[in-house]
């Protein structure tokens, strides 16, 4: 016998393949649309049609988008000359919120993880060849999660793009502002201390 009416119980087995929902937060969930009203439920489910028929990939850089190309690609204000390569397009979002860069991107859709089966072939890596031997880039950022899948695919692509005669760089990393040292693995510190600079 079930716990909940099935449309409940059906409700809570969606909310449970999203990420990081396990039952409880399901349930929580699934009860809180029960609480609201049939137009607000409706805005929600019209919400995520909406979204699953508008957003695409952009054919340039592979950002989610409902424009084709994206308006980071299109944006005329944005430096050429730069490229900065993530992992996803949630990355993205953390690049720009620093209001410091102002180059484009390339989103590869993944890293390297031969584990899962997961090689060159399947990220965006042949895209991001294309765009470099258009002749506008000069510099690559590269800017992949500071994980042993994040690193890999990072020297990977260095030793692809260097032969091109182009800049790679990587982002510094190291102890976060507002941290103790105490608290800090032996990585995070050996990597702050390669990225030190100038004071």
């Amino acid at each position: 016998m079930r716990d909940y009416a099935a449309p409940l119980e059906a409700l809570i087995e969606e909310f449970k393949k999203l990420p990081g929902i396990g039952t409880k937060s399901a349930q929580r969930l699934a009860f809180h649309v029960i609480r609201t009203s049939l137009k607000d439920a409706e805005a929600l489910a019209q919400a995520i049609l909406h979204l699953k028929q508008s957003i695409h990939y952009c054919s340039v850089c592979n950002n989610i988008t409902d424009v084709d190309p994206c308006r980071y690609c299109t944006d005329p204000s944005r430096d050429r000359s730069l490229l900065c390569v993530l992992e996803e397009p949630h990355n993205l979002v953390s690049i720009e919120k620093t209001r410091e860069y102002r180059g484009l991107y390339h989103i590869l859709l993944g890293v390297l993880s031969p584990l899962q089966g997961v090689g060159p072939d399947q990220l965006k890596i042949k895209g991001l060849i294309d765009r470099l031997q258009t002749g506008e880039v000069k510099e690559i950022i590269l800017a992949t999660n500071p994980n042993v899948e994040g690193e890999a695919t990072a020297l990977y692509l260095s030793k692809l793009i260097k032969p091109l005669g182009l800049k790679v760089t990587r982002i510094a990393m190291g102890v976060p502002v507002g941290s103790d040292l105490d608290y800090a693995d032996e990585v995070t510190v050996s990597r702050a201390l390669e990225g030190r600079r100038d004071f």
